[in-house]
């Protein structure tokens, strides 16, 4: 069965990553989330990851902000896939940790998603895992068409509210 991690710097980037969560129970993916930091818990922040392979995790999130290092960290400690998510604080409107987060040195790749953007977090991630896991597909596809209906949907209601007649 698929797994994935994620991993925040601090409980208060859960609002934020609750979508990624959502995400993930829709497609059936069973998933680990921590609150590990870069900075005040170092040490098991790299346990963590050197720890996930074996633990079936497939693919982790790492979710921060301000000065954004978690996934950079986790990175540097597996060959996992790491995808970085960087979160949005009080400081620059996140640009800090989107900077923090994409800016990896040679050797130490880490995927990165838009500010704040945990949805997105996830179905890259859920791409990731369907080549090891091919049903998954099946389900971004029909993901991607819930998502072309509703649009479609919503296009048609806005032209009959336009032009009534």
């Amino acid at each position: 069965m698929p797994k994935a991690a994620i991993v925040m710097g601090s409980k208060s980037d859960f609002p934020v990553v609750k979508k990624a969560i959502e995400i993930f129970k829709e497609f059936g993916i069973n998933t680990e989330v921590r609150v590990l930091s870069a900075h005040r818990t170092p040490f098991e922040a790299c346990q963590f990851a050197l720890d996930a392979e074996k633990n079936g995790i497939d693919v982790i999130i790492g979710c921060a902000g301000k000065a954004a290092h978690l996934a950079g960290v986790l990175a540097a400690n597996c060959v996992l896939p790491i995808i970085g998510l960087p979160i949005k604080s009080s400081t620059m409107d996140g640009l800090d940790s989107l900077l923090s987060t994409v800016q990896m040195p040679s050797g130490v790749p880490v995927a990165t998603v838009a500010i704040n953007g945990a949805e997105n977090a996830a179905l890259l991630a859920i791409q990731i895992m369907a080549l090891k896991y091919p049903y998954l597909k099946d389900k971004l596809r029909a993901h991607k068409d819930n998502m072309r209906q509703k649009i479609l949907s919503d296009d048609k209601a806005l032209r009959e509210e336009l032009f009534k007649e």
